[in-house]
């Protein structure tokens, strides 16, 4: 495939970051106007005041923004590296930008602990697969 497949599934990913940052203000002015919190309480961050239905989204948004940033940094190798982008590589984009996006649904609704960390440990080795790959086909030649 032409290498630049390997755009699409980034694309995806930093839609849904921009899709987690929205939750931010929502949430957070919904707490305001029902008077459980003040513009004091985010001076600093988050103040023990902020309850945790408030709180989530920005700890999702900052978790699309942490281990993330190695599977930007994996896709743009792949990209500069070679003029094709192979299929495995591609369905292990994507299968990461699902997982991801399954996480953040959960820990934006229902918030169960447990599936959270399936998802998030799912998230991890996809990604490891997905640096395995590069490595595997950079060595290999880029064949």
């Amino acid at each position: 495939m032409p290498h630049e497949a390997i755009l699409l599934p980034m694309g995806a990913l930093a839609l849904l970051t921009f899709v987690a940052l929205i939750f931010i203000p929502i949430r957070r002015f919904r707490a305001a106007f029902a008077g459980q919190v003040g513009a004091e309480d985010f001076r600093y961050g988050e103040s023990p005041r902020v309850p945790g239905e408030v709180s989530i989204p920005n700890r999702n948004y900052m978790n699309l923004l942490e281990l993330p940033m190695l599977f930007y940094v994996v896709c743009v190798l792949n990209y500069v590296t070679s003029p094709t982008v192979s299929m495995l590589t591609l369905v292990l984009a994507w299968a990461y930008v699902a997982v991801r996006a399954l996480h953040s649904l959960v820990h934006l609704t229902y918030n169960n602990v447990m599936h959270r960390l399936a998802l998030f440990a799912t998230s991890n080795f996809v990604l490891m697969s997905l640096w395995v790959a590069f490595f595997t086909h950079l060595l290999r030649g880029n064949s």
